[in-house]
């Protein structure tokens, strides 16, 4: 009997490990940053898998539009395909962060293939626009400590989410905007797809429409939508620069 309660408790241990691995707000592996005590009247939207051509550049008029300024975590492979979408992101005021040069699942890759891959991505953004990302969000989710501690290694502050649109598949924008609407309590950090880690030109004109209709809706309801430095307290600067690789 002893011997399956062992069994039972080091099972749940190992289910738990897993998901701490990918859940937004685990913090068993080390601190990422998921948003700031709900209430606040503050949401920062954040958009990944960018850039995309040209979902990218209809978001950017949205948000202009509203005069609003988000935080794109960019892969970098889909960056030296479209370095100038990338610079009217930076021109624009938008934070840049770093998604990957190629979007793998970092919990399975060595510590050599998450150094190349974070700073193959810096090299990529700053040969676009100057500037190096502060920020790195890993892709799916997935980390474990080696990863967040290269990350710091490499002056990247991991960032997750508190609340998402599941909008990666291209559901009708009423429905991403449904599901986002569900968790907003305030002082959290969105997380949307401007593009697909698959290829370029992934369909993302729902989470255009989504965004259009969420920043109306949360404006109208005394919500500032601000960058994640800027929710994190810091200089509301896009990176920072490129010598200081």
């Amino acid at each position: 009997m002893f011997g399956y309660l062992v069994a039972g408790v080091v099972g749940a241990m190992a289910s738990q490990a897993g998901y701490q691995s990918m859940a937004p707000t685990g913090q068993w592996y080390g601190r990422t940053f998921t948003g700031i005590p709900r209430g606040a009247k503050q949401i920062a939207l954040t958009y990944d898998d960018g850039p995309n051509d040209p979902h990218t550049l209809r978001l950017l008029e949205v948000l202009a539009r509203h005069d609003v300024r988000a935080t794109f975590f960019l892969i970098g492979q889909f960056v030296k395909q479209r370095p100038d979408i990338v610079r009217e992101l930076a021109r624009a005021g938008h934070v840049i962060g770093n998604h990957t040069f190629s979007h793998p699942l970092l919990i399975f890759r060595s510590r050599a293939t998450i150094r190349r891959e974070l700073s193959d991505c810096n090299v990529a953004v700053a040969d676009a626009t100057g500037r190096t990302p502060d920020l790195f969000r890993p892709p799916f989710g997935g980390r474990r400590p080696v990863v967040l501690s290269i990350a710091r290694d490499m002056a990247l502050e991991p960032v997750m989410w508190h609340v998402t649109g599941y909008d990666w598949n291209a559901p009708p924008a009423d429905s991403i905007v449904r599901r986002v609407s569900r968790r907003i309590r305030g002082g959290d950090v969105i997380l949307l797809h401007d593009g697909g880690h698959l290829q370029m030109g992934a369909d993302r004109s729902p989470t255009v429409i989504a965004t259009d209709q969420l920043i109306m809706r949360y404006k109208a309801e005394g919500y500032d939508f601000v960058t994640v430095p800027e929710m994190m307290g810091k200089a509301a600067v896009s990176n920072r620069p490129s010598a200081a690789r």
